[in-house]
C-alpha cells in the first residue's frame, strides 16, 4: 500500500507530499488538495480492510458521527473518501510553533524542561473538555468514545498561552475493529523483524531457522507505539471475555494514566505510589484524580472529567483521606499495640484497635498505609576539637565570588501597522510572486531597524553558548562580527550598530522569544517594507539609488544610515536579508488567494523565507515583492532579521 501510493503521488483529489507517521490504524501522509492548494493530513486505512464487509458496514454507520465532532481540541475530520481501492480520512493538519507536526511524546522528549503544575492542569483541562464533549454526544447510544488515547494521538499545536493539545484518531479503533488493529500490529512487527509471520511452524530434529536480520530502526518505534497502546488500556479492554462493555469510561481510565505520566514522567504499573508520595512538592489533590479515574470497576469512574479536574484545586491532599459522611462504604483499618525498644529506651505506642472511616467510593479505594514509629540515635562527631585546629601558615582557598547578572535586552523602537486589506505579490515579477492579490492583516508592530550586534551579544550571554537546547546553531561566529576569546564575547571595532549577520532562522526565533516578540510573517514584512504605497516597485518608489539604500557594496552599514520608508522603517531594502516566520512555497500565492486572512505560509516545507535584499545585492533583489529562501539552519554573512509582535 505504501509503495503504490507514494509512486502515484496522487490519491483522489490530493497530492501526497510525504509520509509523517505509521501505526496500527494505517499510514499517515501530509498532502495538498490539488485545486484548493491547502494542506491536510490523510490517514490511509490498511488495504486489506477494503474487502472486509464488517469494516465497510461500521465505517459507513459511524464515520458520519465522527465527522460531526466539532471541538477546538479534537482534530477535525473534513472528508471521508475512497480511491485506488483504499479508504482514507482527511483531517486538519495540526502544527506546532515551529511549523512541524509534533505529538506529545515527541514534545516531552525534546529536551524541554519538566511541565509545572499549572501547565499540566491547563493541558489536562483541554483533553477533559474534549472527552466530556464527545461522551455527551447521543449519536451512538452512550456517546462517542475514543478507545485509543495515547501520547502519539495527542498532537501539539501553538497558542498564545503556550502549547495546545488536540485529540486525533477519535473513535477509529472501533471502526477498524480490535482484531484488525492487533493483526496490523503483529504484521508491522513481523515486517520489522524481517519474517513473514510471528508464529513459525514447528521443526523436528536438528533443523533450525537462521536468525533473521532485525531492522532496529523500524522495530524500536513500533515497539514503543505498542507499549504506549497497552499502557493506556483500561482493565475492561484487557479482559479475555467480550462481555465487558467498552465505552467512554475506558477514556476516563486513560485520562488518569495521562495525568500520572505528565506529573511523574512514567506510566503507573502494579502497586504504584501516588503522586503525593513521589512528588511531595505538588500542591493540589492529584491523588484524588488518579484514584477516581483508575477504578478497576468502570461503573465507579466519574461521568464527567472537567468538574473532577476543577475540584482538585479547591481540595487539599489531607481532605482526600478525611472522613466524608455521604453514606458511602466504610474503610475499616485494624491496628495492634506496638512496642519499640532501644538500648536504654523503651517506647510503647498505643494505637486504637479499630478505626472506622466513613468515606465515598474514592476513599474506599485508598490503600491503608501503616507507618512504623522509629527512633534514631544522633550521630556524634568523633573529634569535636578539630574545628579549632587551623593552620595559620597556609592560606585557605576561597572560590571567586561570581555575581549573577540579570541581563536585560537592548530594545528596539517599533512602528505600528494598522490592520486592513493590502496588495502583495507582482504580476510582472518572478514566477513565485504571481499572482498579485489582496490579503487581510490584523494590526501588528515591527522593529524600525534590524537587530544589531550589540543587541545580539546580550542574548548570547544569556544563552551561554551558540546553540539552543535542540543543538541547533544560533549563530556561526566566523560569519559574524561577534567573536569569543577566553570565554568572553566581543564585537569588532566599529560594528556595534551594524545589523547582526551569520544568524540562522533558529537563532532569530530564539532571540525573538527571549525579548517576548516573534518573527514577522512574509505578508507582514512585505506590507511593512513597502511603506504605504501599494503600487511602488521599491520602498522608495518606482526606482532606488545608491544614496537611498546599501546595495552592491562591500560591507554592511550601521542601521538607520539611510532615510526611512513611509512607515518609519529603516533598511527594508538592502543591508541584510531578513528572516521571516513562513515556510517557503513556490506556488503558495495561488493558495493565499483563496485564504487571504492573515496568511502564514505553507504548513510544512524545506526552506524559510528571507526578504529585503542585502549589501551585495543587485537592484533587482531590492524590489518589495522579491522573495528569497534558504534552509533554516543556513548561516550567511548577509542574513539578519528584525522582530514583530501582535497589537491589540
Amino acid at each position: 500500500m505504501e509503495i503504490r501510493t507514494l509512486e502515484a503521488r496522487v490519491l483522489g483529489d490530493y497530492t501526497v507530499i510525504k509520509q509523517i507517521g505509521q501505526g496500527s490504524l494505517g499510514i499517515v501522509y501530509l498532502a495538498e488538495h490539488r485545486f484548493m492548494k491547502k494542506q491536510y493530513v490523510l490517514k490511509v486505512f490498511p488495504e486489506e480492510l477494503s474487502s472486509d464487509r464488517t469494516f465497510i458496514q461500521r465505517f459507513e454507520e459511524e464515520v458520519g458521527m465522527l465527522a460531526a465532532l466539532d471541538h477546538p481540541n479534537i482534530v477535525k475530520i473534513h472528508n471521508i473518501s475512497f480511491a485506488q481501492g483504499q479508504y482514507f480520512l482527511v483531517s486538519d493538519c495540526v502544527v506546532d510553533e515551529m511549523g512541524e507536526t509534533t505529538n506529545l511524546a515527541h514534545y516531552l522528549q525534546g529536551g524541554r524542561k519538566r511541565l509545572d503544575e499549572e501547565e499540566i492542569y491547563r493541558l489536562l483541562s483541554q483533553i477533559a473538555d474534549a472527552l466530556d464533549y464527545a461522551h455527551s454526544k447521543r449519536g451512538a447510544g452512550k456517546g462517542i468514545a475514543h478507545r485509543g488515547i495515547k501520547l502519539n494521538n495527542l498532537l501539539v499545536g501553538h497558542a498564545k498561552g503556550g502549547i495546545e493539545l488536540f485529540l486525533s484518531d477519535f473513535g477509529l479503533s472501533r471502526i477498524v475493529g480490535s482484531g484488525a488493529v492487533l493483526t496490523r500490529v503483529y504484521k508491522a512487527v513481523a515486517e520489522a523483524l524481517g519474517i513473514g509471520s510471528l508464529v513459525a511452524p514447528v521443526k523436528t530434529g536438528q533443523e533450525r531457522y537462521p536468525n533473521p536480520p532485525v531492522d532496529s530502526k523500524k522495530l524500536a518505534p513500533l515497539h514503543i507505539s505498542f507499549l504506549q497502546n497497552y499502557a493506556f488500556l483500561a482493565p475492561e479492554q484487557k479482559r479475555l471475555d467480550s462481555s465487558s462493555p467498552v465505552d467512554g469510561k475506558a477514556d476516563v481510565y486513560a485520562f488518569g494514566i495521562l495525568a500520572y505520566y505528565l506529573l511523574l514522567g512514567e506510566f503507573p504499573e502494579g502497586y504504584f505510589p501516588l503522586p503525593s508520595e513521589r512528588a511531595p512538592e505538588l500542591q493540589w489533590n492529584w491523588d484524588g484524580l488518579i484514584c477516581s479515574c483508575m477504578q478497576s470497576d468502570s461503573t465507579k469512574r466519574p461521568e464527567l472529567l472537567l468538574p473532577l479536574l476543577e475540584s482538585i484545586r479547591t481540595s487539599t491532599k489531607a481532605e482526600s483521606m478525611s472522613a466524608k459522611a455521604h453514606g458511602g462504604e466504610q474503610l475499616v483499618l485494624e491496628f495492634a499495640q506496638k512496642t519499640l525498644s532501644y538500648p536504654g529506651d523503651m517506647i510503647t505506642e498505643e494505637i486504637p484497635q479499630k478505626v472506622v472511616l466513613h468515606s465515598d467510593s474514592l476513599a474506599a479505594t485508598l490503600r491503608p498505609i501503616i507507618r512504623k514509629t522509629q527512633l534514631e540515635r544522633p550521630e556524634t562527631d568523633p573529634d569535636p576539637a578539630s574545628v579549632f585546629l587551623i593552620d595559620t601558615t597556609v592560606k585557605h582557598y576561597q572560590p571567586e565570588h561570581k555575581e549573577i547578572k540579570n541581563l536585560q535586552p537592548l530594545l528596539t523602537d517599533m512602528a505600528v501597522i494598522n490592520g486592513g486589506t493590502f496588495f502583495r505579490g507582482s504580476n510582472d515579477g518572478n514566477r513565485d510572486e504571481v499572482p498579485r492579490h489582496q490579503v487581510t492583516l490584523s494590526s501588528f508592530a515591527i522593529d524600525v531597524h534590524p537587530v544589531t550586534n550589540e543587541q545580539f551579544v546580550r542574548f548570547l550571554e544569556a544563552m551561554g553558548g551558540e546553540k539552543d537546547s535542540n543543538h541547533q546553531d544560533i549563530i556561526r561566529m566566523r560569519d559574524s562580527r561577534i567573536k569569543r576569546s577566553g570565554g568572553k564575547l566581543s564585537i569588532e571595532s566599529g560594528y556595534a550598530k551594524h545589523p547582526v549577520v551569520g544568524v540562522t532562522w533558529y537563532g532569530a526565533v530564539a532571540y525573538a522569544k527571549w525579548i517576548g516578540k516573534r518573527l514577522p510573517t512574509e505578508a507582514e514584512w512585505e506590507i511593512a517594507g513597502r511603506g504605504g504605497p501599494e503600487d511602488s516597485l521599491y520602498p522608495t518608489g518606482d526606482d532606488i539609488e545608491k544614496s537611498q539604500a546599501n546595495f552592491f557594496s562591500s560591507d554592511t552599514t550601521a542601521v538607520m544610515s539611510y532615510a526611512p520608508n513611509g512607515y518609519g522603517l529603516y533598511d527594508t531594502a538592502g543591508n541584510v536579508y531578513e528572516w521571516c516566520h513562513d515556510w517557503y512555497g513556490y506556488n503558495y500565492y495561488e493558495a493565499s488567494v483563496q485564504e487571504p486572512e492573515n496568511p502564514k505560509g505553507p504548513l510544512q516545507g524545506v526552506y524559510r523565507v528571507l526578504r529585503g535584499g542585502c549589501w551585495k545585492s543587485l537592484k533587482e533583489d531590492l524590489r518589495c515583492s522579491r522573495r528569497h529562501r534558504n534552509n533554516p539552519g543556513t548561516v550567511n554573512g548577509t542574513y539578519g532579521f528584525r522582530c514583530a509582535t501582535d497589537v491589540q
